[in-house]
């Protein structure tokens, strides 16, 4: 248990997907305009990111079982593109507000290299199944975090005097690279 823990704590604020390993990068720009779009990307990015990593995991000890590991990344993507057209397929049907303000970054979610990039690192750190759904749960609330935190700094900012060559993108990058260096400091508790 204490193990699952630290995999949890440890994918969530040291090792965050978004900060420190600068895997999905795009959603975590592009959706954090608002709070609320944001928080809605991240529930279905802990959906997606959480069932990919129990299904990846179950498919890649049968690929090793058969001698098929070359397989791996196709696989992955196909079962990724699966989960995804699902959780777009759900929200269109039970949430169609949020499935209108995700707009085309849900699909995006099926080339969100977080995604992938945890299916990998479960297979590379040698994870269990058990190990890599709780991998990929704590990757998930890490991107969650950190995209509602800056969409609200993101939100802050609007009503803030700031320079003209700063506004826009330049002020958004800026603040991304001050979490960055804020979630460094988590390093210290693992």
């Amino acid at each position: 248990m204490k193990e699952l823990i630290l995999i949890a704590v440890g994918s969530a604020l040291v090792n965050n997907v978004v900060l420190s390993q600068f895997l999905g990068i795009c959603p975590f720009l592009g959706v954090s305009r608002k709070v609320e779009t944001a928080a809605g990307m991240g529930v279905a990015v802990i959906f997606v990111i959480t069932l990919a990593s129990a299904l990846t995991a179950v498919v890649n000890k049968l690929l090793v079982r058969l001698d098929l590991e070359f397989l791996q990344t196709i696989v992955f993507i196909l079962l990724i593109a699966a989960l995804v057209q699902f959780v777009e397929m759900f929200l269109k049907k039970f949430s169609h507000g949020l499935y209108q303000a995700l707009g085309v970054y849900l699909p995006l979610i099926t080339t969100n290299c977080a995604v992938l990039g945890v299916a990998i690192n479960n297979v590379n750190y040698e994870y269990s199944v058990v190990q890599s759904i709780v991998n990929g749960f704590g990757t998930a609330v890490g991107f969650t975090i950190s995209i509602i935190l800056l969409a609200g700094l993101r939100e802050r900012n609007e009503h803030n005097p700031i320079p003209k060559p700063f506004r826009g993108s330049p002020i958004v990058l800026v603040t991304a690279g001050l979490m960055a260096m804020a979630f460094f400091g988590f390093a210290g508790i693992l």
